[in-house]
């Protein structure tokens, strides 16, 4: 999975104002009704359209643990799209990201500074810039390394340089063998 895109997925949801489907057939019911049929539920979930119809009527109550795991991200993904896209949009323009995490991180810079990767535990409100980059980044499909490459960039401006304040002859942030990571609106 994703560490990155799956941090910034889950901050979004915690703006979600109510929960999502938690049994099986009310999750049939619901992807139903965004994709307007049972066939289009059945290819995107890899079963017949029979076997959707039956989680429909409640003939069927406890799906496999693979299709229970493809049903519940299916459902996640598509619930409150307004209200995820509303905190993305709060995120971007005013409130910005908070990033906390513990990872090894270390930085390219000038011949006798102390420049040697360590295990730092950070915890960095990131302005909307930073935010609308990472977010952008994920909605055209970037890999989890592109994200941890903005991310590096953006705590190097930041955290390491304070916003230009400090550490102006910093060239590149290494940010590796992340033990967390969580993101918050």
């Amino acid at each position: 999975m994703s560490l990155f895109g799956d941090g910034l997925d889950a901050a979004v949801q915690k703006a979600f104002t109510r929960p999502a489907p938690k049994s099986a057939p009310a999750q049939m019911r619901y992807l139903v009704k965004q994709l307007k049929g049972t066939k289009a539920v059945a290819q995107m979930l890899r079963i017949s359209q029979r076997t959707v119809e039956r989680y429909v009527k409640d003939q069927i109550k406890k799906p496999r643990a693979d299709l229970a795991a493809r049903l519940e991200r299916e459902v996640r993904k598509r619930w409150q799209p307004r209200v995820r896209a509303r905190a993305r949009q709060r995120a971007v323009t005013t409130g910005g990201i908070v990033i906390d995490t513990r990872a090894r991180l270390g930085y390219t810079a000038p011949i006798g500074s102390t420049d040697q990767d360590r295990i730092r535990h950070l915890t960095v409100a990131l302005p909307p810039q930073h935010a609308a980059r990472l977010f952008d980044a994920q909605e055209a499909g970037a890999s989890d390394q592109q994200l941890q490459r903005i991310a590096a960039e953006a705590l190097k401006e930041v955290y390491f340089q304070d916003g230009g304040r400090r550490a102006g002859s910093l060239e590149e942030v290494r940010f590796t063998d992340i033990e967390h990571l969580e993101f918050e609106l």
